[in-house]
């Protein structure tokens, strides 16, 4: 009907826009994540971008159930001050039939849901967390701290006192005693930076000396220099890493390798993962019928349905602070496990039946009941 598709059309115009936000803003948190890496590692800003998209996919279980619950609070609420749920509900609209868009659009929302942490979520996470660590290796000499003496492989130390604003390293002692130099050499020197090129990586210093020396003499040979390089050592090879339950997909959930099926607590750990995978995308619809609730039951206010609002955002965000108490105790027993289904479906099944027609008419008949009391 053109109700529908009128009230469809605006629920998906608002949900877009605040999904879009709010993944605007996890997506500023999550890179401030990775800056110090990319930074300190020298690392390009494409590997920057990369990480950060990788690491958005898992967010929106939570940031679209809470999209669709914002963007239904607002429609309907602007549609009440506005009177049109009024005509409509002249008309013979009940507040189920008020309901079906919304339910329609969290129905496909659910959906989406579950294919982003069945499969999407933790394809991107395992990425993203591969990436992290290849990035650690490669560039595991470029991070060097301050004040410290950085072992870099098993000959070589670098002292830094202290990084510049744009990484230039200040107040610098090299100990080189790799084999293949004759002897041991240590280098002073005021400045210094560390590049990257396509044959590896290397220590260039400014205003500084060289010294070396020879035990069988007991010479000490000073070179001072306004420029030197040393080359650094190459990164050893990433070993593979185990990947966590929230990077499996959820057939590997189903089907854990050989590794998981002997280690009772990775294979209870997979369990709780694969069972939140199929509770959580019902979210959605449970924070949908909840806001319903809170503003379609009731009689109308064009005044504004500030309480009613209110109620339906502390309704959700005690649910979902519920629902990761829950998660959290599921992965200790079984308790946790029943109230993760339990804050899932309950208020659902309850909120739904409130909207449906049944209800409508008991209702009116208590409130005629009562009318002839009073």
């Amino acid at each position: 009907m053109v109700f529908d598709r009128y009230l469809m059309r605006n629920l998906l115009w608002a949900g877009a826009f605040t999904a879009l936000s709010l993944a605007c803003v996890i997506m500023l948190t999550q890179s401030l994540r990775f800056l110090e890496l990319i930074i300190n590692s020298g690392a390009s800003s494409f590997s920057f971008i990369v990480l950060t998209f990788l690491a958005m996919p898992r967010f929106f279980e939570v940031i679209l159930p809470i999209a669709l619950m914002i963007s239904t609070v607002f429609i309907y609420n602007r549609m009440s001050a506005d009177s049109e749920i009024s005509v409509m509900r002249a008309t013979g609209f009940s507040p189920m039939r008020l309901s079906r868009p919304a339910f329609s659009i969290a129905i496909v929302t659910t959906s989406i849901i579950f294919l982003i942490t069945a499969w999407i979520a933790p394809v991107s996470l395992s990425k993203m967390q591969t990436m992290r660590v290849t990035i650690k290796a490669q560039y595991s000499n470029m991070l060097l701290k301050e004040g410290v003496f950085n072992a870099i492989g098993k000959d070589l130390t670098v002292y830094i006192h202290k990084r510049g604003k744009e990484g230039e390293l200040q107040g610098l002692m090299i100990h080189d005693s790799r084999k293949d130099l004759k002897f041991p050499v240590t280098v002073m020197a005021k400045r210094g930076v560390i590049v990257s090129d396509k044959e590896g990586q290397q220590v260039i210093v400014y205003d500084g000396s060289r010294q070396e020396f020879d035990p069988a003499t007991g010479a000490l040979n000073r070179l001072d220099f306004d420029r030197y390089s040393l080359d650094l050592p190459e990164a050893g090879p990433v070993r593979q890493r185990w990947r966590e339950p929230d990077e499996r997909t959820f057939i590997e959930l189903l089907n854990p390798d050989k590794q998981v099926r002997g280690n009772p607590k990775a294979l209870h750990d997979f369990k709780i993962e694969a069972h939140r995978r199929v509770v959580s995308p019902f979210l959605a619809i449970t924070f949908t019928a909840v806001s319903l609730c809170c503003l379609l039951l009731g009689a109308a206010d064009r005044r504004g349905l500030s309480l009613r609002i209110t109620a339906a955002a502390a309704s959700i965000i005690v649910l979902q602070g519920l629902y990761l108490v829950s998660y959290n105790l599921a992965k200790e027993g079984t308790v946790g496990l029943v109230l993760m289904y339990a804050l899932t479906f309950v208020p659902m099944l309850c909120a739904i039946y409130l909207l449906s027609d049944k209800s409508e008419k008991f209702r009116l008949k208590l409130k005629r009941k009562l009318a002839g009391v009073f």
